[in-house]
């Protein structure tokens, strides 16, 4: 299979798992950032780096965002909202954060490909995009092809990242959209320090 086979492969499977996510979740969720005071964003690893480019958009936006470990990140209170991207819902640290989050009287959203996770079961709002964990992976090569498994496309979480990467863009244009706000007005929040 050739790199180009390959990266439509890809395409097709992100633009499938596009399609799955639920409308009702995706409305829940924009209302939810819209009504927001504050917005903190959470991940670890690669879903934070996901986590980390949506606030960053989010920013362009004109909403007040911070990335949860950064030392300029303030204190989060009632009527902010944290929104937390982890493929597995079950990382100990980014629990750890939600389980604070509530506890101040923040809302919680979630993106993950486990609703029954912990992080899946705690949020106020959960949007689900399917992908593959480290838990999904079947070591036997024989196995996977008995039943029909085979070779991943992408290692690891990367399916759950690309596709959430992917979902988190159309966010940014549909709330672009609802504001009214064309990409002149973002780039005058867009950083001068390069």
């Amino acid at each position: 299979m050739t790199i180009y086979i390959r990266i439509e492969k890809l395409a097709q499977k992100i633009a499938e798992q596009c399609r799955e996510i639920d409308r009702k979740s995706i409305d829940r969720l924009l209302d939810a950032i819209i009504d927001a005071n504050r917005i903190f964003i959470a991940g670890a690893g690669r879903s934070g780096l996901v986590a980390k480019a949506f606030g960053m958009r989010l920013m362009h936006l004109g909403f007040t965002v911070y990335v949860v470990g950064e030392v300029i990140t303030p204190a989060i209170k009632a009527k902010d909202l944290i929104i937390i991207v982890s493929g597995s819902g079950q990382t100990s640290s980014i629990l750890n954060v939600m389980k604070t989050s509530k506890a101040k009287g923040a809302k919680t959203a979630a993106i993950t490909s486990f609703p029954d996770s912990p992080i899946g079961k705690g949020a106020d709002f959960l949007v689900r995009i399917k992908g593959r964990t480290i838990d999904d992976l079947t070591e036997d090569y024989t196995a996977r092809q008995l039943v029909g498994d085979h070779e991943p496309m992408t290692p690891l979480g990367t399916l759950f990242e690309l596709t959430t990467m992917v979902f988190l863009d159309a966010v940014i244009e549909e709330l672009m959209r609802r504001y009214q706000k064309s990409e002149d007005e973002m780039r005058e929040f867009h950083t001068n320090l390069e």
